[in-house]
C-alpha cells in the first residue's frame, strides 16, 4: 500500500520556524516530483513549493518564496518542507504530493497525496 505521511505540523507564533516532513512508503518515489500544497479553511487548495525528482530544480509560490525551502532525500524517501519567518496567513493543512510527469503548481499532476498536517501560526 502506498503511503505518504506528513509530520511536523503544530502551533507556532508569527516569526517562528517549523520543518515539515513527509515519509513515503509502499514504493520508491526516486523518480517523481514532489510538492507541497496547503489549503486554509475556507478556501481551495494552493501550490506551496515544488521539487524536481533529482532535487535540482525548485519552485516557490511568490507568498513564501524566500521564507520556506523544500528539499528531499531520496535515499530516505523523505520530502521536508522548512519553513520560516511564519506568518498567521500561512495557516492551513499542509499536503505532500508525488507526481510522475514532473514538477508542477497544478495539483492534478500529482498522482499520491499525504492526509496533511495542521500548520497554525499564531499572530
Amino acid at each position: 500500500q502506498v503511503q505518504l505521511v506528513e509530520s511536523g505540523g503544530g502551533l507556532v507564533q508569527a516569526g517562528g520556524s517549523l520543518r515539515l516532513s513527509c515519509a513515503a512508503s509502499g514504493r520508491t518515489f526516486s523518480y517523481y516530483a514532489k510538492g507541497w500544497f496547503r489549503q486554509a479553511p475556507g478556501k481551495e487548495r494552493e501550490f506551496v513549493a515544488a521539487i524536481s525528482w533529482g532535487g535540482g530544480s525548485t519552485y516557490y509560490a511568490d507568498s513564501v518564496k524566500g521564507r520556506f525551502t523544500i528539499s528531499r532525500d531520496n535515499a530516505k524517501n523523505t520530502v521536508d518542507l522548512q519553513m520560516n519567518s511564519l506568518k498567521p496567513e500561512d495557516t492551513a493543512v499542509y499536503y505532500c504530493a508525488a507526481g510522475s510527469t514532473g514538477p508542477s503548481i497544478d495539483d492534478h499532476r500529482y498522482n499520491y497525496w499525504g492526509r496533511g498536517t495542521q500548520v497554525t501560526v499564531s499572530s
